[in-house]
């Protein structure tokens, strides 16, 4: 039997297993029961195949057949960049059912391979040591805390448990398809890979993810509406990876020369919708706005030296500014805002 990471977390908590009923998920699936460990699954049917449908009614069938809960989202995404978009709309989901039924661990089916894919493409792209181990055994994701149970089992082993127990389950046809890049890294280069170095790449990342634990800062996301904000660490690194995790969650994927740039300025405008202001004390996140100002609010701005890229979301979003001048010690009246009274009605 495949052993499961961070068991004794599983049998503490509540766990929503995001259940495709493919090779990983289905075996994840059977494993969480041997294990004894208790939860429910989520399945996204995108409509892409012809066999979707008998997917999403298979994962219902399964989840009755042993007294669990199933949830099923049912969505059409169509256009560019299909892989991004169904990855969010799947992990909006995943939220939704996390904050509606207090579930404490979300578990994905996440595995070596996957694992050594996606190192892979991020090391041809020129990124840093967190993109590299992208896929950790253990995630936060918009206050979801992530697992992956069988990151250090490889595709042949997890196949070979399936035959081995003829446990029935669902071939994405698509994951043969080279139009799409992780497909194309896997047959040049992962799959060869991990046949020959199976138990070193295993190795391998468990020493990287624990390099990765010491070198970067452990940062805490707060937020009043849009507006984003953290102490700002000393690690600059720490600093790209917190930033790039909240534009993330909000559907920007950072390039590398944003990254640079951020390095090296203080305040940026990312994908023409966000500002990033990094201060000594703390760096904020929030939408970036054009709107005309009124003089005293501007200068209030320019007294307690707030980042002129932040201002026109701030003028639109009282509460944020209001906020934002408590973080700075000032608790003088709003003076653009004030309005006069009505006069009392008896």
């Amino acid at each position: 039997m495949l052993n499961l990471l961070h068991l004794d977390m599983l049998k503490k908590g509540k766990v929503l297993l995001a259940f495709s009923g493919g090779v990983d998920s289905t075996a994840l699936f059977h494993l969480l029961r041997t294990h004894t460990i208790a939860f429910d699954i989520a399945h996204v049917n995108y409509h892409t195949r012809p066999s979707s449908d008998q997917e999403a009614h298979s994962a219902e069938t399964l989840a009755h057949a042993h007294q669990l809960h199933c949830y099923t989202h049912s969505c059409h995404l169509e256009g560019k960049n299909f892989e991004h978009r169904a990855r969010e709309e799947r992990y909006t989901f995943l939220k939704y059912l996390v904050e509606k039924y207090d579930y404490t661990y979300v578990l994905t089916a996440h595995q070596l391979n996957d694992r050594l894919e996606w190192l892979m493409m991020q090391f041809c792209r020129g990124s840093g040591l967190p993109e590299l181990l992208g896929i950790r055994s253990i995630d936060s994701r918009d206050g979801m805390t992530l697992i992956r149970p069988l990151l250090e089992h490889d595709r042949e082993s997890i196949e070979a448990y399936l035959t081995q127990h003829n446990l029935a389950h669902f071939i994405d046809e698509s994951n043969t398809d080279e139009r799409y890049t992780r497909n194309l890294f896997r047959r040049r280069f992962s799959t060869p890979l991990m046949q020959e170095y199976r138990e070193a790449i295993k190795r391998s990342f468990r020493y990287l993810e624990e390099d990765n634990a010491s070198l970067i800062e452990n940062v805490s996301i707060e937020h009043i509406d849009e507006l984003f904000y953290f102490h700002t660490p000393k690690n600059s690194h720490s600093l790209i990876v917190a930033i790039d995790g909240i534009l993330k969650s909000l559907g920007h994927v950072m390039r590398g020369n944003e990254k640079e740039l951020l390095k090296q300025e203080k305040s940026l405008i990312v994908g023409r919708k966000y500002v990033v202001s990094v201060g000594e004390e703390h760096t904020f996140i929030a939408p970036y706005i054009e709107t005309t100002m009124q003089k005293e609010f501007k200068e209030e701005c320019r007294t307690q030296k707030i980042d002129p890229k932040m201002r026109g979301y701030l003028a639109t979003h009282s509460k944020a500014y209001a906020f934002i001048r408590r973080l700075k010690d000032d608790q003088e009246p709003l003076r653009f805002d004030q309005r006069p009274q009505s006069p009392k009605r008896f």
